[in-house]
């Protein structure tokens, strides 16, 4: 399985009674489909993961594999508990929901503090209980503390075989350029998820995009991630207001990205429960930032519909 392209980090819909809004989310999985994802990343940061119960999170994944029906590949974590029995449970559950990967998150394997050869010893510990058929993926959330592999880390999952990619949150070209060599030839691709250099890591041999941003156009980058070597100059315009509309982050997501899909239909509910407060009061003039990002990205969508196919 290749784990690699444009993989959005999935929101989660919620009713205004704090339930999951399975019809809503039925429509974002085909609404992910539509505009270019090559697979989804399902109970991550961006579900609220650390925020719903593991019933909540294993049922998220398996009702995401059912819809998806095979079209694209799969990954989900919910790895959020501290002790190793509870890790155990909650990655059991997600293993046996069908994913095509187990995520693994890299900060629950080692607290702040932490001698550095505890992390290989507690993951070790985790893969030797798990069924031994199970692919795996690793995420450097940046929640409760981000925790960036070692190289010698790195290369012990590239070189076990069991590991298909890591969501780098690295956010340094450097330091992906160095993972990109020290995985070559293995089966763990590298997919960065910091927009700001989002098109250079591409440009370097990065295999895909998994950033928050995929969740308002992610057909964006998966234009640049296939055709922007062929566009230099429209990639470049492109990759500026990628960047520059990344810049919206830290303005309420993951509520923000449901202010944008409420606005375009995907579902009704902005309920969050990782943002209790109203954008509008905290971010002022947030609805016309969202305007600005949706008119410069279908502006970019005409300008390359307008661009020559190739021959056949």
């Amino acid at each position: 399985m290749s784990v690699s392209g444009i993989f959005p980090v999935m929101i989660t819909p919620f009713t205004d009674d704090d339930r999951i809004d399975w019809d809503g989310y039925a429509r974002l999985i085909e609404w992910y489909l539509d505009h270019g994802a090559q697979g989804l990343f399902a109970v991550c940061q961006s579900s609220e993961m650390q925020h719903l119960t593991l019933e909540e999170r294993r049922e998220l994944a398996r009702f995401t594999v059912a819809q998806v029906a095979g079209r694209v590949p799969v990954v989900a974590s919910g790895h959020v508990s501290d002790g190793h029995d509870a890790q155990l449970e909650e990655l059991a559950a997600v293993a046996g929901t069908g994913v095509d990967a187990v995520v693994l998150v890299t900060n629950r394997l080692a607290a702040q503090g932490d001698e550095p050869g505890i992390w290989r010893v507690r993951l070790e510990a985790l893969l030797s209980a798990l069924p031994s058929d199970t692919r795996y993926g690793l995420y450097e959330c940046p929640a409760p503390y981000r925790r960036l592999l070692s190289d010698d880390e790195l290369e012990f999952c590239a070189q076990d075989g069991r590991f298909d990619f890591l969501k780098d949150v690295a956010c340094d070209l450097g330091v992906v350029r160095r993972r990109l060599a020290l995985t070559r030839g293995t089966p763990l691709a590298i997919n960065n998820a910091n927009a700001a250099i989002a098109w250079p890591v591409m440009q370097a041999g990065g295999q895909g995009f998994s950033g928050v941003m995929n969740n308002f156009h992610p057909d964006l980058y998966r234009w640049l991630y296939e055709h922007g070597a062929a566009h230099p100059a429209l990639a470049a315009e492109l990759d500026n207001f990628l960047v520059l509309a990344a810049m919206c982050e830290p303005f309420g997501y993951p509520k923000l990205a449901k202010v944008y899909h409420v606005r375009i239909g995907t579902f009704a509910g902005l309920h969050s429960r990782t943002v209790n407060y109203d954008l509008a009061e905290r971010h002022w003039a947030i609805e016309a930032v969202l305007d600005q990002i949706v008119t410069g990205a279908e502006r970019f969508r005409s300008r390359i519909a307008e661009l020559p196919r190739p021959a056949a």
